[in-house]
């Protein structure tokens, strides 16, 4: 699967910021002390929100690219089916039943129903789940995690080869308006958000 250039800046930088933890962790407490005192504030929480835009744009990546190949697996395996799911850690967002490409059609199809693990509900509710859950009422990390969902959607996009089927894009809209809302909610103003 493609790697864009905003995803690979956002993985390298979370992967300094995690070496630079790990190191910091492994020192003794006076000198953590001083390590930690050093950075700023504002490189903490850049670098939290950096990882967090990661982790959701991977999220909403894997969970996007599983509900188009489980579509192709429906009306017809596209002919990039290995590649899209090549890269994908699906366990990483709770799923280890049958691989996808090894599903038959009522399989995959029970998989994208209303009730299945990526219906639309479902996955919308893992992806905003994780946003909400991690945001709370902080409308900079409401935002950075909506941003992530679109730039994990535009990655899912490109490995596709343009645009997903309709249940990805639903569930898009549907993750979306859930966050939407809880920015709406605390007076924050989603048009100004762009990803």
């Amino acid at each position: 699967m493609q790697v864009s250039l905003n995803s690979s800046i956002l993985t390298t930088i979370s992967e300094k910021t995690q070496t630079k933890q790990d190191t910091l962790l492994n020192k003794n407490n006076e000198e953590k002390l001083k390590e930690f005192s050093s950075m700023s504030a504002k490189e903490l929480s850049n670098s939290y929100f950096l990882q967090f835009q990661a982790q959701i744009s991977a999220q909403t990546t894997s969970n996007s690219s599983a509900q188009s190949a489980l579509s192709g697996v429906i009306s017809g395996v596209p002919s990039n089916l290995s590649e899209i799911l090549s890269g994908l850690d699906l366990s990483s967002i709770g799923y280890n039943g049958t691989a996808i490409d090894k599903l038959n059609v009522d399989e995959a199809s029970a998989l994208v129903s209303e009730e299945g693990f990526f219906g639309i509900t479902n996955t919308a509710q893992r992806l905003s789940g994780f946003v909400l859950s991690f945001a709370g009422d902080d409308l900079e990390k409401l935002q950075a995690g909506r941003e992530g969902i679109l730039r994990g959607f535009n990655e899912a996009q490109k490995a596709w080869g343009g645009n997903l089927p309709e249940i990805s894009q639903k569930t898009i809209d549907k993750a979306l308006s859930s966050i939407d809302e809880k920015i709406a909610s605390l007076g924050g103003n989603v048009l100004n958000v762009s990803a």
